[in-house]
């Protein structure tokens, strides 16, 4: 479980740091990455790619890890990211990612599950439902 964790940490620092510090240790050739939005990205050099490519035009301000559930080859962490995009764009939200193992301790597969940070009770004022007039959130 230490290692397992230690790997995570690795790869959460990383985006802090804006420097690839071992994306091809830490992932399997075939591993895939899916993020909460919908991108879905295989193989160890495609996640190489977008992690190259996004930090030319975003910065990962925080990643802050709440809690880990390890069980046989799966972790889930829970983490809360906030970012700032190079043309003004600033994003926060909480998350959690199911994490599937090789027998080699490499992520195989990352999956992310998002949950928008600006909630509210649609409930609050009585048995009508009020939703916020607003786009939904790509989660």
């Amino acid at each position: 479980m230490e290692n397992k964790e230690r790997i995570i940490r690795l790869w959460f620092e990383m985006w802090l740091a804006k420097k690839d510090l071992g994306i091809f240790d830490i992932f399997s050739s075939d591993a895939i990455y899916i993020e909460s939005w919908g991108p879905e990205y295989h193989g160890v050099q495609k996640v190489a790619l977008w992690f190259e490519e996004w930090n030319t035009r975003g910065t990962v301000l925080q990643w802050d890890i709440k809690q880990f559930f390890h069980k046989d080859n799966q972790t889930i962490v829970e983490w809360y990211f906030k970012n700032q995009m190079d043309g003004g764009q600033a994003e926060a939200f909480d998350v959690i990612s199911l994490i599937e193992w090789t027998p080699d301790n490499k992520i195989a597969l990352l999956k992310e599950f998002g949950c928008n940070e600006n909630r509210y009770d649609p409930y609050k004022d009585g048995n009508t439902s009020h939703f916020k007039d607003e786009n939904a959130k790509w989660f």
